[in-house]
């Protein structure tokens, strides 16, 4: 199918529209169909492409206010226009999320190879054949929440060739290998140890949220809670390898933050404002003009 020209009236929306793929499929995983939230003033034929950023439980959308917030940052210049697709999780959501490397000790995490291909091999690439969203990693990204916050992190981390940048929302950092301990839960996070023992350093930039009432669980009994320790220690590995604190990470502690939605919706301008601050020679943006509106 050609690009979306096809698809639209003469002027561009000077709010956020919404439209939907056919299912997509690939072996192992359930098809789905994703949502493409295009910005206000959406125009194919700007000179710059837009940034793109996949979203993890897509469905999930209305509730963190993503249409909303991308009308107010876009009409307010305070971020680069981007289009947002918004992938819908399965029933099989923990077996999707999960590392793509390694399961975890209960053995969970068996289709997240498969999704992590559904997502770079076959959604990244009818996006792009239908909309003017950019090929390269630094301007493609990926965000979530709790195991998708997991699921972006191990996407990127694993996938620096496709994305350049992830948002991990209150993100299930706890994923272990070994449940056999405290000791063994600790050494055995999954995304800690693939940091520890990674020999190169990828492209990444990486944000991070964790909420003060995102859980009560603390299994070291130190006073911190496992999402907030988590985070912060997956922070200090990625440190270690060369990763500069406020250049290539962010962390976003929200007191009273719970593990939900709402939180979510609160903290999504802060990590849009960080993903994409407005390109210079863009400026304030708003509805672009149609440049040639028989094509259309």
């Amino acid at each position: 199918m050609s690009r979306e020209r096809k698809w639209w009236s003469r002027q561009p929306a000077d709010h956020t529209l919404v439209k939907e793929t056919e299912p997509l499929e690939v072996r192992g995983v359930l098809p789905r169909r994703a949502k493409i939230y295009l910005p206000p003033g959406y125009d194919s034929t700007r000179p710059r492409a837009y940034p793109v950023l996949i979203a993890l439980d897509g469905q999930t959308m209305p509730q963190w206010r993503l249409a909303e917030s991308l009308d107010e940052l876009v009409g307010a210049g305070q971020i680069e226009p981007v289009v947002i697709v918004a992938v819908p999780a399965s029933p099989a959501r923990i077996e999707e999320y999960g590392t793509a490397g390694t399961l975890d000790y209960a053995e969970r995490g068996r289709l997240a190879r498969a999704f992590q291909d559904l997502i770079s091999g076959l959604v990244l690439p009818t996006v792009r054949e239908r909309f003017h969203v950019a090929q390269e990693p630094a301007r493609t990204g990926i965000f979530g929440a709790s195991m998708g916050g997991l699921c972006a992190f191990d996407s990127a981390w694993r996938r620096p060739q496709v994305f350049g940048l992830a948002g991990i929302f209150s993100g299930a950092l706890w994923w272990r290998a070994d449940n056999s301990s405290v000791a063994a839960q600790q050494a055995s996070r999954i995304a800690h140890q693939q940091v520890r023992e990674a020999t190169g350093k990828p492209a990444l930039r990486l944000w991070f949220q964790a909420g003060t009432r995102d859980e009560t669980a603390d299994r070291d009994g130190n006073g911190v809670i496992d999402a907030i320790q988590d985070t912060r220690e997956l922070m200090a590995e990625l440190e270690d390898k060369g990763y500069a604190n406020g250049r290539d990470l962010a962390y976003h502690e929200i007191e009273g933050g719970e593990h939900h939605e709402s939180t979510w919706a609160g903290a999504l301008p802060e990590f849009l404002r960080w993903a994409l601050p407005p390109a210079p020679s863009l400026g304030r943006t708003g509805p672009a003009r149609e440049t040639n509106p028989t094509t259309r």
